[in-house]
């Protein structure tokens, strides 16, 4: 077990609430069990940042800091489109050590898949269509992704996990990375079960807990 385990989750302008919310919210419970546990916000500076709807956080953290991490979250959301060109997240991503895992929730992964580190390996990404995306206007977020990283094998699993690279589907989905990251960390599913039934979401978590595709390439990297 990964003691003290903690999530950096990336917060940007128009980042999707839940995205982010979900695995913050999973681990807010689970230090109920185990108060070492931790999860923070980090961005590019110390400033507020006005993710999806108007909600405005403040990080905890900026790149500058370089705070230790165990795993790394990149969110969804209207701002990914900005992020796959943002330099300074690529460069931050590039500089963290290999043993921080790099994870994201929807649209999260195109940012990886646009810096090539999807090539070779499964993600998934966002699988049901808003109305506009749906329309001749637009595309479905899991079918960009097929574009932006032609290399990557898509998966239509609720979660994937590569090895150092862990990718989930849609919004709701983060909710399933953050039960996914106890149990990298090592948490037995006891632990991790009984954190969903406080949550009231333990039917919901028994319903998703297998739908995670291992990529068996990487399977190497799995604890």
């Amino acid at each position: 077990m990964i003691k003290g385990f903690r999530l950096g989750i990336y917060v940007f302008k128009d980042a999707e609430v839940i995205d982010y919310a979900a695995p913050y919210g999973v681990f807010s419970v689970a230090r109920r069990f185990d108060p070492a546990l931790e999860a923070f916000l980090i961005s590019d500076a110390m400033r507020p940042v006005q993710t999806q709807a108007g909600l405005t956080v403040l990080p905890n953290y900026a790149f500058q800091d370089k705070p230790h991490m165990d795993a790394f979250l990149i969110p969804g959301g209207f701002g990914t489109r900005q992020e796959m060109y943002n330099r300074r997240l690529h460069s931050y991503i590039h500089q963290l050590p290999h043993h921080c895992l790099l994870t994201s929730v929807c649209t999260g992964s195109w940012i990886y898949g646009h810096m090539g580190l999807l090539d070779g390996i499964a993600a998934t990404n966002r699988k049901e269509p808003d109305r506009l995306e749906s329309s001749n206007m637009g595309k479905v977020p899991i079918d960009r992704l097929a574009e932006i990283a032609p290399a990557c094998r898509i998966s239509r699993a609720r979660l994937v996990d590569a090895g150092r690279i862990v990718t989930a589907g849609g919004i709701a989905s983060g909710m399933e990375m953050g039960f996914h990251l106890l149990r990298r960390a090592g948490y037995d599913e006891a632990f991790i079960a009984d954190v969903a039934r406080t949550m009231e979401y333990g039917s919901a978590y028994q319903m998703y807990k297998d739908d995670v595709e291992y990529d068996s390439v990487h399977e190497a990297f799995i604890p």
